[in-house]
């Protein structure tokens, strides 16, 4: 649809042209009605000009969809002209999250055809609404304008950063009773059962329960070598100095995560508010691991209590807290004592000890993710 305006210029002319001629005609002065009704005139030549559609095929696209904070998103939009006489001249504008992003759109001359990318500002996580499009024309001296809007709203997810980081430190598992064990090599932890199904190997049969079941039921075993990651995000805004620091801290999960389901790890994710609970077995693959990337996606502080929210013994192989400088550290560490490796990773816009460590829980300090991670591969890392 093609709308037809007068500019802040043309009403100008209109509203100025209209009381001349009225007080030309009043007081019998040619000159100064004459000078009014050019002005209307010219306003009225303005909204002619833009009166005929414009002969053009506009397309408008966005990608990706899916998109890293701060990562390259671009629209493209295409533009063919199909008049075989006059050249076209536009501006147009996109809207992102509410917000116009200017196009520049070069002349366009008749049977051309014109493609101009431009960027989508990606600084904020979470769901994006982009669109429309709109092309506004320029009629004669400014006076007029008509607008015509392209392209459907489309919606570009902006998942965290993952920032590159080494993986967990190996042969680390938690016995049964609740004793710590460092494992190297070999053997192996019942960590569940479920039933039969074509195609799975007969040796990992569990032959007690199969036979008081009357099921056939396989064992899932857990490889020492391969420990259970449970990353704990405070989601909580009153846990932070800033409300940026956030950020960081969903960034500091993501890549722990990501570089884990990477090595093949089971891995799980929590946030201490509950609005997010994923957990990945071992040998996710990459798009399990976009599941994770969503859901933090769209998580948004969360206000209230911010007491970490327990794990089972299963979980308590490597556990990592993130959180931010203002959280309840004692109870977070104590939380994090839990496990047979235990790191507290607090991003604290000022910190004095960036590695310190209280019995066998690490507490890891500084202002950004990189510096976070960093500490991750120097302190804990293998």
């Amino acid at each position: 649809m093609t709308r037809v305006r007068l500019t802040a210029r043309g009403m100008g002319a209109v509203l100025l042209g209209v009381p001349l001629v009225v007080l030309g005609v009043w007081w019998r002065y040619p000159g100064v009605a004459g000078l009014g009704i050019a002005l209307v005139v010219l306003a009225g030549a303005g909204v002619a000009s833009v009166l005929s559609r414009a002969q053009v095929a506009p397309k408008r696209t966005v990608r990706p969809r899916t998109v890293q904070r701060l990562g390259a998103c671009t629209g493209v939009v295409e533009l063919t002209g199909t008049s075989r006489r006059f050249p076209v001249v536009f501006d147009a504008t996109d809207e992102v999250a509410g917000e116009a992003v200017a196009v520049d759109i070069p002349l366009l001359a008749p049977g051309q055809q014109v493609k101009v990318e431009y960027p989508i500002p990606t600084h904020t996580r979470g769901l994006l609404r982009v669109g429309p499009l709109t092309l506004s024309r320029r009629g004669l001296a400014g006076l007029a304008h008509a607008r015509t809007v392209v392209g459907d709203v489309v919606e570009v997810r902006v998942v965290p950063r993952v920032l590159p980081v080494r993986g967990l430190p190996g042969g680390v598992r938690r016995g049964h009773v609740g004793a710590d064990e460092r494992v190297e090599r070999g053997g192996t932890d019942l960590v569940g059962l479920r039933e039969y199904v074509p195609g799975d190997d007969l040796r990992r049969l569990h032959w007690a329960t199969s036979a008081r079941t009357g099921t056939l039921m396989i064992r899932e075993d857990a490889d020492p070598a391969r420990p259970h990651l449970a990353v704990v995000l405070d989601d909580h805004v009153e846990s932070y100095a800033e409300a940026k620091d956030l950020e960081d801290a969903v960034e500091v999960a993501a890549s722990l995560v990501t570089v884990a389901v990477a090595e093949g790890h089971p891995v799980r994710l929590v946030s201490s508010s509950g609005a997010v609970d994923v957990e990945l077995p071992a040998g996710a693959v990459d798009a399990d691991a976009s599941v994770v990337l969503a859901a933090l996606a769209d998580l948004k502080a969360a206000e209230g209590d911010s007491a970490a929210r327990p794990l089972p013994i299963r979980d308590l192989d490597v556990v990592a807290v993130v959180c931010g400088a203002r959280a309840d550290l004692s109870a977070l560490m104590l939380e994090a004592g839990r496990a047979s490796v235990g790191v507290v990773l607090a991003v604290d816009p000022a910190p004095t000890h960036p590695i310190s460590a209280a019995g066998s829980v690490l507490l890891l300090r500084d202002a950004k993710a990189e510096g976070l991670l960093d500490a991750w591969n120097t302190a804990v890392s293998r």
